[in-house]
């Protein structure tokens, strides 16, 4: 059972997930924070900061959010067909169902040799920027791309991170509540088509 402590940081975290586009490790120590908390505060688990921001999703933005993850669902759709050859995997809040707007694109793309993709986007006249993060205790390179979403008139920002060929045997596992982490575009278009039949009267 979560505290009351992890709880109450759950619920302020994801109000700033969903109103200012936070990742979910940013927003948590951000509530930490606005809550007055100190460092060796009750932190919610991701789970249970997806859960509330689930439900603030369905309390406050149930009219707008829906489209908003379909135009974004689309756009990831369109560069994941532009990468192809580097077998992007789709993860994230796009992935998961609760982007908004705010949120970011987050492409995994499992590549033969590090600076490949690099060499792809520049062959295509994309612009990126270079960033880093660690996953597993390991630094891999993100490329940050600013794309622009015809669907919500606005540009969004596209994160892909570049991960070893190797890593995709372990990347399909399914996570402790047995859902997908993340899926290639077949698994994305079923998952829009899904929420397109759903939407059906």
């Amino acid at each position: 059972m979560s505290s009351q402590q992890s709880q109450e940081i759950a619920a302020t975290a994801a109000r700033l997930v969903v109103e200012e586009g936070l990742e979910y490790g940013p927003a948590k120590q951000r509530a930490v924070r606005q809550l007055g908390l100190g460092r060796q505060a009750d932190l919610p688990d991701n789970d249970e900061l997806e859960d509330q921001v689930r439900d603030y999703l369905a309390l406050f933005c149930a009219d707008t959010q829906p489209a908003e993850l379909a135009a974004l669902r689309s756009l990831a759709a369109v560069w994941m067909e532009r990468l192809a050859e580097f077998r992007p995997h789709l993860t994230g809040a796009v992935w998961r169902g609760t982007a908004t707007r705010l949120s970011n694109i987050h492409l995994q793309l499992f590549c033969d040799d590090s600076k490949s993709a690099e060499i792809g986007l520049i062959n295509q006249g994309v612009d990126y920027e270079v960033g880093s993060a660690t996953v597993r205790g390991k630094q891999i390179d993100v490329l940050g791309l600013s794309v622009l979403c015809r669907e919500l008139g606005e540009p969004v920002i596209l994160q892909l991170s570049i991960l070893d060929h190797d890593d995709l045997r372990g990347a399909l596992k399914p996570d402790s509540r047995g859902r997908s982490e993340r899926g290639d575009l077949a698994a994305l278009r079923q998952l829009i088509k899904k929420e397109e039949e759903h939407e059906q009267p």
